[in-house]
This record gives C-alpha cells, sequence and structure tokens, in this order.
C-alpha cells in the first residue's frame, strides 16, 4: 500500500479481494458496495485502486492519457514487471505505437469487411441449429451452441488451419486468468502455458494462414507497409486470444437472458431484427469481460482521492453496467432499453475491436434460433466457469421448444 493511499483517508478502502472464488462466482452484491463506497476505493488486498461507476469508469477508460494500457491491463505492471508473452500491439500500447495496428485491424473487422461473411455465417448457423435439434431438445447450450458456433465460423474467418483449434480456448482461459493476480486459476493452466502459447504463435506466421481470411490481409498490410512485418503476427495472435472467448461467453449470456426472462425470448421471435439489441444488452447486463486494469500516467485527481503516479486502477466493467445512476433497473434484462454506451466491449481507443464480427455471430445464431425454437427453459442448474476476467458459464442446460 503507497504512503500516500495510506495517508490519504478521504479513499474508502474495501478489504475485500476482487478475484476470490465467491466473488467472481456472484460479484453483484461486492460491486455494490463499491459503487456505493463513492468514485475511487482502495482495494487493500491488491494495493491498488478501483472504480465501479459508470461515470468514473467510462471517463477512465476514454481518457488514456491519463490511465494508460501501455503499462498492462491486467495486474502486472509493465513498468517494472516483464509480460509472461509479448504484449498485445493493442489492448497494451497506447498512441503512437497502438495507432498503425488499429486501423488495420478496424479496417479488415469493420461492417462493410463483414458483408462477404454475413450469408455464410447465416447458413452455418442454420446447420448448426439444424444438427442440435434433430439429437435434442435438451442440450447443455455452453458445448453445443455458445462454443460450437464461434469455433464453427471464425477460425475459418480468420484462416487457420483445422489441425489443434481444441487449444484456442483454453489459451483464451488462461490468457483472461492471467490479467488477475496468480491464485488458484491461474496455478490451474500454468502446466499448459508453454504448449498454448507455442501453437498460438505458431499459427500466427503467414504460411500457417489461408490466403482469404482475416490472418492474410493482416498480412497484406504489412506488405504495403501499413504495418511493420514483425507486428503482423502480433496483430494476428490479438485475434486468436480475444476473438473466441468474449463471443463464447457473450452467447452463453444472452441464451442465459431469455432462459431466465422467457418474455424477451418472444420479443426476438416476433421481430428477429431484435437480435443484435438482445446481444447487447446481455453484454450489459452480463459483462462477459468484467474487469480490466489502467495505470495512471500522472498524479490524477478523481473527487477527493488523489492516485499517484504508476499506480494500478481497476475497472469493474461489470459494475458499471449495473450502475442504477446511469441504467433505469439495471438488474434486468430488458429489451425496451437502449444499452448503447455499455462498457462491456470498453471505451475510447481501447474499444474492441471485434465488437462487429461477435455482433454478426450473435445476430447469425440468434437468428437461427428464432426461427426454429418457440420457448428458452432451463433443464437443470446452470453452472459457472471462474475466470479471473471473464463471467463465464461451465454449462447451461436448456430445454429449446419446437
Amino acid at each position: 500500500m503507497s504512503t500516500l493511499a495510506a495517508d490519504h483517508v478521504a479513499t474508502p478502502i474495501n478489504r475485500s479481494d476482487p478475484f476470490a472464488l465467491d466473488i467472481l462466482a456472484d460479484p453483484h452484491a461486492f460491486h455494490r458496495q463499491l459503487r456505493d463506497a463513492g468514485p475511487v476505493v482502495y482495494l487493500d488486498s491488491l494495493g491498488v485502486y478501483g472504480m465501479a461507476g459508470y461515470e468514473q469508469v467510462h471517463a477512465a477508460l476514454t481518457d488514456w492519457q491519463s490511465f494508460q494500457s501501455a503499462a498492462g491491463v491486467g495486474l502486472s505492471n509493465f513498468r517494472f514487471e516483464k509480460p509472461w508473452r509479448p504484449r498485445s500491439l493493442l489492448l497494451e500500447a497506447d498512441p503512437p505505437h497502438h495507432d498503425a495496428p488499429r486501423r488495420v485491424l478496424t479496417k479488415v473487422l469493420g461492417p462493410r469487411a463483414l458483408t462477404r461473411l454475413r450469408e455464410k455465417w447465416i447458413e452455418d448457423a442454420d446447420r448448426l441449429v439444424d444438427d442440435v435439434l434433430a439429437t435434442s431438445n435438451t442440450v447443455d447450450a455452453v458445448p453445443a451452441l455458445a462454443q460450437a458456433f464461434p469455433l464453427r465460423v471464425f477460425p475459418d474467418a480468420v484462416g487457420l488451419q483445422q489441425e489443434g483449434r481444441e487449444n484456442l480456448l483454453p489459451y483464451g482461459n488462461h490468457t483472461f486468468n492471467a490479467f488477475g493476480p496468480h491464485n488458484s486459476l491461474v496455478e490451474a493452466g500454468q502446466a499448459r502455458v508453454a504448449e498454448l502459447s507455442g501453437w498460438v504463435n505458431a499459427q500466427c506466421a503467414r504460411t500457417m494462414l489461408t490466403d482469404d481470411g482475416f490472418g492474410a490481409q493482416i498480412w497484406a498490410a504489412s506488405d504495403r507497409g501499413d504495418i511493420t512485418p514483425e507486428q503482423a503476427p502480433l496483430i494476428v495472435r490479438s485475434l486468436l486470444t480475444a476473438g473466441v472467448d468474449t463471443t463464447v461467453n457473450g452467447l452463453a449470456a444472452v441464451l442465459y437472458a431469455f432462459a431466465a426472462h422467457p418474455d424477451q425470448w418472444q420479443r426476438v421471435r416476433a421481430d428477429p431484427t431484435r437480435a443484435r439489441t438482445a446481444f447487447d444488452e446481455a453484454v450489459r447486463w452480463e459483462s462477459p469481460v468484467q474487469t480490466f486494469f489502467r495505470t495512471a500516467t500522472s498524479d490524477v485527481r478523481i473527487g477527493e482521492t488523489i492516485i499517484p503516479d504508476g499506480e494500478k486502477i481497476l475497472m469493474f466493467l461489470g459494475a458499471a453496467n449495473r450502475d442504477p445512476r446511469r441504467w433505469t433497473d439495471p438488474y434486468a434484462f430488458d429489451l425496451h432499453r437502449d444499452p448503447s454506451g455499455h462498457v462491456g466491449f470498453g471505451m475510447g481507443i481501447h474499444q474492441c475491436v471485434g465488437q462487429h464480427v461477435a455482433r454478426l455471430e450473435s445476430e447469425a445464431l440468434l437468428t437461427a434460433l428464432a426461427t426454429r425454437v418457440s420457448t428458452i427453459e432451463f433443464a437443470g442448474e446452470p453452472r459457472r466457469h471462474l475466470n479471473n476476467t471473464l463471467r463465464s458459464w461451465e454449462s447451461l442446460p436448456l430445454r429449446l421448444g419446437t
């Protein structure tokens, strides 16, 4: 704990561990404590500051000059510690180093570029749902739908080879765990770190990718001089790191939401164009990415607190997305709501560059379900998969009425 933080009596101190397994399983009461405490809290268990209110989180995410990402978006402070893997050129870089990679990937993953994939992904979603329903109307929606569809379409879109794709989810799971402290969740994945990292890094080489996917387009940008040849594989790796688990958990979140709020599923069935709004509302409501860190670039005043230069700040995205000062009835999943403005995809220059991909995947899958499934009900007790950063599901038993 810094001397300044100890002396600054105006800053509330919270002694709970945000990464304790019981809080990860059910964070909402803890989030309310943080929001009610004030604009900034000092998290004594970690030795960092925290923000949980929408106003403060949104402002910090958009102020990259004061709250940098380049020192790491996890607990590790890259000013003093060496990352366990090469840092992300998107998540863990600020301008000017962030600019060229972001421009390239924004073009590769933008709405116009995704137009060519739309019809194919809709057909893939139709086939997947038909296959699932042909087997049984009772399914575990996590492996059968939420994991199956992204793993069916996204690696093809990137241009990955078929062999080894089963490594994507455990690699992403460990990466997001590693943004937190070295707890039991990190320890559980430690044995496979070298193997998984080696496989992912190998897939980013030009020679490993098909000539018609996102990866090939990134390498083509290096040929044009938009990025360097050294940057190209790191940008491809960013797709493989953050492009699967986040979408999987977003899809699981929206399916869970419909089982918990059956009236909202009927709204989508009556008007399938609401599928995109439903996904964004689920991202607000469940916040698949719960937290990210920033680092103060100078002594920054927020309310009565001065956060010293170099101190880490934990941004509680999930808490901000349920802040009653920003959202009416925030704990309800409600398709009458306009969820735009949520911070589930981040905000500002580091906002998720792949969000259009995730929305298209969700739209395709939910539309396929809406034309075939009349009701979505729980068929058993859902089980969480705990992760230091992600709000995930291990199992989501659903009964799909036809």
